[in-house]
């Protein structure tokens, strides 16, 4: 007699008439009674038809595999899990690989270096393959926190890339803005970030945003903004299910909403000081990441997804220093925002790759080719808000950076043109004129 398993779901089954819907469980005597008498009845047809119902038992394998997943197991060990997370070839991929540790740690400095196999990421040959890691940021781990989210010491490691030689490899980013934001020009600013990172859910299969027929669209933009209801919202779980992971990451989100474009969300983070900002941002992409593979759904951070009159998807950075902050802040944010016009296209440059698809002058952009700045105007480079104004101090907003920039080099770039870097009296004349800034 043929053995019958089924090793990813155990079922129990129920063998229901299609004339009543009372049915007892099956066992497994009466499953190989019922083959056996299908197998004797040959062609002959029966009137009797049935349905096979599986249903999926409490002690079944995705429950156990779950029940596993979710184990806490402090109580019998003192070692941890620690994900060392690093960018990949690409510059905007993220991946990872876990390790145990002997015991909990605070600081990266207490983890050691690793290595992986950089030709495989695309960041190293195959002749000479090892890439080192260095542990640089730690946060808490959601996915591995125990039944109750107990915090059990496993965690999340932000690393950066290095040859065995020590230098950074050219995709570590960090390396260079962890340079300028150990300046001490840099650090006596206390630079601040607050960044708007926006993305956008794909069906899986189809590549086509989360809620939209496939192959169609959705009716125009206008309700979908913050908009709530299942003609209006799609993917309100994923948005709410990272926001607690990140909160109880460490991370610091500062809010979600739901974005203009159906299946567009955005969240921030901050405010954040120098380095952190980009360390914050890299985790809760990853965590991200983890949690659409988790439902079944594909992340996209390209800034145009959709080609027509649909909104990209940017990540703006709103930016202030200590002398931004202060009483008569206003005027050091004019001269920043100098300085940000006579170096428009070293950032463009470094803000996101296919952002010109997005940077068009519609859809709350500005134009890539023109810089320009505003009071609470979301059509222009630089926006200022209208408090910042009344007030005579507070922040910018950097609207030109797309979703998939790097925060590490967005965030360093503005501390360099705006801290570090200093244009001829000629150029900053020339260029508050065309701008009508008096500073």
């Amino acid at each position: 007699m043929a053995h019958i398993t089924a090793p990813s779901v155990q079922c129990q089954v129920r063998v229901v008439p299609t004339s009543s819907f009372t049915a007892r469980p099956m066992t497994a005597k009466l499953w190989n009674s019922l083959l056996l008498n299908q197998r004797k009845k040959g062609t002959s047809r029966s009137s009797a038809r049935f349905r096979v119902l599986a249903l999926q038992s409490e002690s079944s394998t995705v429950n156990r595999l779950k029940d596993l997943l979710n184990l806490d197991i402090t109580p019998y060990t003192d070692k941890i899990i620690a994900e060392y997370i690093w960018i990949g070839g690409s510059g905007i991929d993220l991946r990872s690989k876990s390790r145990t540790i002997s015991k909990p740690v605070k600081h990266p400095s207490e983890l050691p270096k690793w290595n992986y196999d950089g030709s495989s990421t695309g960041q190293a040959p195959g002749e000479d393959s090892e890439v080192i890691l260095y542990p640089q940021a730690i946060f808490k781990d959601p996915f591995r926190g125990g039944l109750i989210w107990i915090f059990s010491g496993h965690m999340k490691v932000i690393c950066d890339s290095y040859t065995p030689a020590g230098e950074p490899i050219p995709t570590n980013k960090r390396h260079g803005a962890a340079e300028i934001f150990s300046s001490q020009k840099v650090i006596n600013e206390v630079p601040w970030y607050g960044i708007e990172q926006e993305y956008t859910l794909l069906q899986t299969n189809v590549k086509w945003p989360l809620g939209w027929p496939v192959g169609g669209y959705p009716g125009p933009q206008g309700p979908y903004y913050c908009g709530a209801g299942a003609d209006k919202s799609f993917g309100r779980d994923i948005s709410d299910a990272h926001y607690k992971a990140c909160l109880y990451a460490g991370i610091n989100i500062s809010g979600t909403n739901g974005e203009v474009m159906p299946g567009q969300w955005e969240y921030q983070v901050g405010p954040s000081v120098g380095i952190e900002a980009g360390d914050h941002i890299w985790c809760s992409r990853y965590i991200l990441e983890r949690i659409t593979e988790q439902a079944g759904v594909v992340l996209s951070l390209d800034p145009k997804p959709i080609e027509g009159d649909w909104n990209g998807a940017g990540c703006h950075t709103n930016y202030s220093t200590k002398s931004m902050r202060e009483d008569g802040g206003f005027e050091v944010i004019k001269k920043a925002i100098l300085n940000l016009s006579l170096r428009h296209e070293v950032h463009i440059s470094a803000y996101g790759e296919g952002n010109e698809r997005r940077l068009t002058g519609k859809h709350e952009t500005a134009s890539i080719d023109t810089f320009s700045w505003g009071v609470a105007n979301r059509g222009c480079s630089i926006r200022v808000g209208r408090d910042t104004e009344k007030n005579g101090k507070g922040y910018l907003e950097d609207r030109r950076p797309a979703s998939n920039m790097d925060p590490y080099v967005v965030t360093s770039l503005l501390a360099e043109t705006t801290i570090l870097w200093e244009p001829t009296l000629e150029a900053e004349a020339l260029a508050a004129q065309k701008l009508s800034l008096k500073v």
